[in-house]
This record gives C-alpha cells, structure tokens and sequence, in this order.
C-alpha cells in the first residue's frame, strides 16, 4: 500500500480511481489506476474539522451514490493511566463531501462502559473498543461493526458485533446498538457485549489469548460475509498465532458466524509485522468490503499472496 499501514486500510473507487486510506495515527489518503499502480505524488494528510478526537485510524468507509462519503474511525485518548501509556479505544463516525479529502466529525459512537484496568499486562489497551470494520448489509438495512472489547469481564471479551440502522447514518451518536444475549439492545455508548468470537484469556493478563482486528467483506462468489482475524496468544505485547477466516450468511444472526479456521500462521508471515489481515477485490467495482472468488490477501499493507475461495 502507499503509505504506513497499522490499522485496516478502507478503500473506495471514484471518478474511475482507486483510493485507499492509511491510518498510523493521522489519516492520510492515496489514489491510483488500481491497487497495483499508484500515484507517486497522490499521499495527502485527512483533513478533518475538529481535532477533539485524535489520534485517529480510518479504518472503514462507505459512498453514497451521490458522492457523499461515511467514515469510522478508531480514536485512542491519552492521559487515561497516570506514569502508563496505556488508553482505552474508542469508535466515531465522520462524514464527506468532496471525495474523503477533508470530513466533519460526527462524534464518538462505540464506547465501552467498564473502567479502564491501569494495571492491565498486554501492553497497550487497559480496555475500549476499537481494531474495527464496518459493512452496510446488502439489504441496505443496517451497517454492522465487528469489533474488539478490550475491557471488563472475560465474558464479555474477544470481537463483539454493533450495528447502526441505515437511516441513521447522518446522525450516528446515540443511534448505535450493541448485540448482548441475542439481542441488539445494548446502548452504543456504554452499554454491553457478548462476544461472537469470544478471548480464551483475557486482555489484562500478560499472556492474553484472543481474536482481534476483525476485516469484513461481503463475498459475491460465496455468497456469504467473511471475516479475517489475528490471534493473538500467549505472550506480552500480542504476538501473533497466525491469521484466522469465519463465514456468515446473515449478519443479523451473529450466532451464524462459522468456528474461525486458520489460514496463514503467524511464522509463516516472514517479510515484517504479522497482524491487520485484509482482501482487497480485484475487479474495478470491489474493494476491501466486497470481492469475489480470487482477491488479494494484504498482512499490515503488504500482499504477497493471492486468496482464493472454494465452495
């Protein structure tokens, strides 16, 4: 990809090129022919109204048909833990009107209700929500958030699911619903989770054992939502398993999602960081949300591989 990767990297077509945003902190987009062919000179900083609710990862987005753009982001406060780095993610929307150069922040929209753990042993999050992806389902109903709870209980931890009604796109805050024990009544701001993929140890201990940074993307050829995922177990600072694939039909039953099978270990990733697993589509209408039997597979930007589906 054309610049730094560390989050999921959302792409969109416009005006017959491809345009990909990358997030290390501060956004910043690209545009190119395709995803092999950029343009050298295209990589420009994200301009965004309010700077309330940086530092800032778009890491989902979606187009009208009539150009307008909506965005989610993953934004980490600081300050959370006296003499500690660690912060607990939150999830906000923005929205565009000129292409994703420059964008309106519509506030926080995900938020977790348990207190930050300052004492928390996995190196970065004392709790939050974050590490995330968004798809519109393809009756146009609702858009659907998978994921990560960093905080609470072990039963409420691992990639949990949200989703906002399509209407409500404009104005988001306070219109989010988390699904908690079979329904999605949970408020967005605070209010619980059960996770569909749930952590085997939870994310204050030194050796946590969980799914994260869920990738969604609806499979035209499968005719189903796939989802990759990393693994991280069993040491301090997430080292990364391997890279993990489930399957869903119906996004309003998370009960569907397939048990997550393995795809790549993580030792198998040689070339650098082995996390933030992706498809980008190959055709000119598909991008990180939607592809078909044959895409590219990118690990933290980088693809080396081809992913090929079978029925």
């Amino acid at each position: 990809m054309p610049a730094v990767v560390d989050s999921n990297s959302p792409g969109f077509w416009r005006d017959g090129r491809f345009n990909v945003f990358n997030s290390t902190g501060v956004p910043l987009v690209s545009a190119g022919v395709d995803q092999f062919q950029w343009d050298g000179d295209s990589t420009r900083p994200v301009q965004v109204d309010s700077l309330d609710n940086f530092a800032m990862w778009i890491e989902a987005v979606w187009q009208n048909s009539d150009g307008s753009m909506y965005a989610w982001y993953h934004n980490e406060p600081d300050g959370l833990c006296p003499h500690s780095s660690l912060t607990a993610p939150r999830i906000g929307a923005l929205v565009s009107y000129d292409g994703g150069k420059s964008f309106t922040d519509l506030g926080i929209i995900l938020s977790s209700g348990d207190p930050i753990d300052c004492s928390a042993q996995n190196g970065f999050f004392g709790g939050g929500h974050g590490d995330f992806s968004v798809i519109l389902d393809r009756e146009q109903r609702h858009f659907y958030f998978l994921f990560g709870n960093y905080g609470g209980s072990l039963s409420s931890q691992g990639v949990a699911m949200a989703r906002l009604a399509f209407e409500d796109r404009g104005r988001p805050a306070g219109a989010v619903t988390k699904y908690h024990q079979g329904e999605w009544t949970e408020p967005g701001l605070g209010g619980q989770v059960t996770p569909v993929f749930p952590a085997a140890v939870a994310w204050q201990q030194e050796k946590a054992d969980s799914l994260w940074g869920p990738s969604i993307h609806w499979n035209h050829y499968l005719e189903s939502y796939v989802v990759l995922m990393n693994h991280a177990c069993c040491g301090p600072r997430w080292p990364q398993e391997g890279i993990y694939i489930s399957y869903n039909a119906d996004l309003s039953n998370p009960a569907g999602w397939k048990r997550p099978e393995r795809i790549l270990r993580g030792q198998d990733i040689w070339f650098g960081p082995n996390y933030y697993p992706q498809v980008l589509g190959l055709r000119w209408d598909e991008t990180d949300t939607i592809a078909g039997q044959v895409a590219r597979l990118y690990i933290k930007g980088i693809s080396m591989w081809e992913i090929f589906f079978s029925r």
